[in-house]
């Protein structure tokens, strides 16, 4: 990510904070409510998570070849231009292919996946873009918020293409901005945190400290000293700035957490991509310990299944639901575009109920859960 990300990062967190907070309206489109963003200055704002580049694929073109639902026979052709890692990382990015299957699955859908890499430059991303959009492929997402000033890009050079950007907001007419209200979801990773440590202590680390990674540890921490108020609390970022390699650093992830676990920190929660399961390993070599995992049920991830019964729970964020939400609105000729917030009241966001670790505080989380639907309770985004 370059200083502009950073700058746009920044702007986002002061606008959101300001007296003219954003206005939602309902709206029924695809399997879930969703909430249009009415009036959004923001930039941009993140997930979660791994944002670092990809290949080139494909020159970009000043010409739209896309059509309103795919092809000029009406077949709904989906190009999808994942994050690093992409398919099969158990997380992020697997939660956006899932909304893909269903598409194929539901929708008959073609289509296209590819998937960025380390040390790419901002143009790669273009071209990848483009070249989905020139290949006739309607809608087009892109995952993470890496992708943000390419989609901006490529978007005016293909009105006709709607494009999906997950976890970053696009002002362009043409473009679906799906983000999620990871602060909610992880408010009740804090409260079943803070009824499952023993002492009281507990830490959160941050892959990067960017404003959307200061969501998920701002929810954590109300959640936590809402619950616990004599609770301890301790966060800690893996890189800074623009240094984005606190996303993919499994062997830093492991070597945070066992700082915190020898400590006396017996929760862990890490919102980090990739240096997440580094620190998973290390708490399920601590006995008595729980980590919570985050994006994606990593209680299921093969990679981490040997580690299942010391995951107490994971901050799931539904992409896959953004996803088949604008896939199936450009289908019906009607797609999807502005600013779309998933949050806890449309399951946009949830926690997960993998080994059935969080049975004996189900009421209280949701009881918690009611409260921040009903405004009772407001949690922050930023610590």
């Amino acid at each position: 990510m370059n200083r502009a990300l950073t700058d746009i990062y920044a702007r986002y967190d002061r606008d959101k904070t300001s007296a003219g907070k954003r206005r939602f309206r309902s709206v029924s489109k695809g399997p879930l409510l969703l909430r249009r963003v009415s009036k959004i200055t923001a930039a941009c704002i993140a997930t979660a998570a791994l944002a670092f580049t990809a290949t080139a694929c494909g020159e970009s073109s000043t010409e739209d070849t896309g059509s309103g639902s795919g092809d000029a026979a009406g077949k709904l052709k989906i190009g999808m231009a994942y994050d690093v890692g992409g398919r099969g990382d158990n997380s992020f990015n697997d939660s956006a292919a899932r909304g893909l299957d269903k598409a194929k699955a539901e929708l008959g859908a073609e289509t296209k996946e590819l998937t960025a890499k380390h040390g790419e430059t901002p143009a790669d991303r273009e071209a990848r873009l483009a070249s989905l959009a020139k290949g006739g492929f309607n809608p087009v997402f892109a995952v993470g918020f890496a992708y943000k000033d390419a989609v901006d890009k490529v978007a005016v050079q293909f009105p006709k293409t709607t494009f999906g950007m997950v976890d970053s907001i696009s002002e362009h007419k043409n473009v679906d901005s799906i983000v999620f209200a990871e602060e909610q979801g992880s408010y009740l990773a804090g409260v079943a945190a803070a009824l499952k440590s023993k002492d009281g202590k507990v830490g959160f680390i941050g892959g990067v400290d960017l404003p959307l990674i200061k969501k998920f540890a701002a929810g954590f921490e109300q959640g936590v000293l809402d619950t616990n108020p004599k609770a301890k609390v301790q966060l800690q970022y893996l890189s800074y700035g623009t240094d984005l390699s606190g996303f993919g650093s499994p062997d830093r992830g492991r070597a945070a957490a066992q700082g915190m676990l020898d400590k006396g920190m017996d929760v862990i929660y890490t919102a980090a991509g990739g240096s997440g399961a580094g620190a998973i390993e290390a708490v399920a070599g601590k006995k008595g310990a729980w980590s919570i995992g985050v994006d994606s049920d990593q209680a299921k991830d093969p990679a981490l299944a040997k580690y299942a019964s010391t995951i107490l729970t994971s901050v799931v964020k539904n992409v896959d639901a953004g996803v088949f939400a604008l896939a199936k609105s450009v289908k019906d000729g009607k797609p999807l575009t502005g600013t779309h917030a998933y949050t806890l009241a449309e399951d946009g966001v949830s926690l997960t109920t993998t080994g059935g670790h969080l049975k004996d505080i189900q009421g209280k989380i949701d009881e918690a859960k009611k409260k921040i639907i009903d405004g009772q309770i407001k949690v922050k985004t930023t610590t």
